[in-house]
């Protein structure tokens, strides 16, 4: 029987503690060992959470607009308005629905598309800081933090994108392709979550169909005229041009997480090689006309 998400977050816990005394005893067979335990764990976490939030879905509850909330991290426990869920919680769910490094107004649209409200992008402004301030004090206390993006070059933050730290490290750096492909995994992940909707027999926001629409405008192929754009449609021609572009952003990715791992501390490797607070604040700027 799968363990529940409080069991997993009690392991994710108790491993961190292992972490920390391996790491302070020096003991670095005990400490990558921890750490490989540690993130098999975080990504049972992260299925187990995503198994809750299909359960939650065919069941939706309303949110504050009216529409069902029906993104993967908007369970039972979290279908509340966004007035009262902290702004990182709000970030996560928005970064789990997009599944790709973003931009605060995209992670704003996504929340509004799909939870309750819009998220005042300027409440973002300090939010990696204090997160990266947070794990700096008691590393891994968390289940997850929301951290920056990573340049595949200088592996250093990604100005103005945020991640989750729970994702892959190939998955937070962004290459010479890493912009386009991450916008086409979020079309795709936008026009999913709308069918997922759908299947519930009930009808996506107004927003969800906006931000659909705008993916599709910058995707040959995904949508014509002036109507709403169709999710399937949409996932087809973003799947057909991230093809093209997979094998060598794959590469990139892979290069560059490698050399992150041997060169960039625990810390490094979610906020940059930069200290705190130098480079990378989230500033509101986008890619790709979302």
């Amino acid at each position: 029987m799968p363990e529940s998400l409080e069991a997993l977050e009690q392991r994710m816990a108790d491993l961190r503690a292992v972490l920390r005394e391996a790491t302070r005893a020096g003991d670095k067979g005990a400490a990558l060992k921890a750490r490989r335990e540690l993130r098999a764990v975080e990504q049972q976490w992260n299925d187990a959470l995503d198994a809750e939030a299909d359960t939650a879905t065919a069941e939706p509850a309303e949110n504050a607009t009216g529409y069902p909330s029906a993104a993967p991290a908007a369970t039972a426990r979290t279908a509340r308005t966004s007035a009262v869920i902290p702004v990182r919680e709000q970030v996560h769910q928005s970064l789990t629905v997009l599944g790709a490094c973003a931009a605060p107004k995209l992670i704003s649209a996504a929340h509004e598309a799909f939870f309750a409200d819009a998220i005042v992008t300027t409440r973002l402004a300090s939010l990696r800081r204090d997160e990266e301030r947070s794990f700096a004090t008691q590393a891994y206390a968390r289940p997850y933090y929301i951290c920056a993006a990573l340049t595949h070059d200088r592996l250093a933050p990604a100005r103005g994108l945020l991640a989750v730290s729970t994702w892959p490290l190939e998955q937070r750096i962004v290459g010479p392709l890493g912009p386009r492909t991450d916008f086409l995994t979020q079309a795709i992940r936008v026009a999913e979550q709308i069918q997922r909707i759908q299947a519930t027999g009930e009808q996506p926001s107004d927003a969800a169909w906006r931000l659909l629409r705008r993916f599709a405008q910058n995707v040959p192929g995904a949508h014509e005229g002036f109507g709403a754009a169709d999710p399937q449609r949409v996932i087809r021609a973003a799947t057909a041009e991230a093809e093209v572009h997979a094998a060598d952003d794959t590469d990139q990715r892979r290069t560059a997480a490698q050399r992150a791992r041997k060169q960039l501390t625990d810390t490094q490797q979610l906020f940059g090689a930069s200290s705190l607070g130098l480079a990378g604040a989230a500033d509101g700027t986008g890619t790709d006309g979302v």
